[in-house]
């Protein structure tokens, strides 16, 4: 789920984002799940994203704060199409 899966893979894993973190993997594998599964949708918690921005750029990962807002629909088209 998005876009916690690509923040996930750019940072190497569920394992190495529960470290640099310190969370449980477990928990860092949640932010992938539905809302309705028990998970975030997605969304990686506020107080993580900075954690692993800093960590990003010590590391010269390609991670940017843009990762971590899904894109917007596009619902002015809809809305021209009707």
């Amino acid at each position: 789920m998005e876009p916690a899966n690509t923040i996930i893979e750019i940072c190497g894993g569920f394992r190495a984002v529960a470290k640099i973190t310190g969370r449980d993997e477990t928990r860092v594998r949640r932010w992938t799940y539905l809302k309705e599964k028990g998970g975030t949708g997605g969304l990686i918690p506020s107080e993580c994203q900075q954690i692993l921005m800093e960590e990003a750029r010590k590391r010269g990962l390609p991670l940017s704060p843009e990762h971590f807002f899904p894109p917007k629909m596009d619902t002015d088209s809809e809305t021209d199409a009707a």
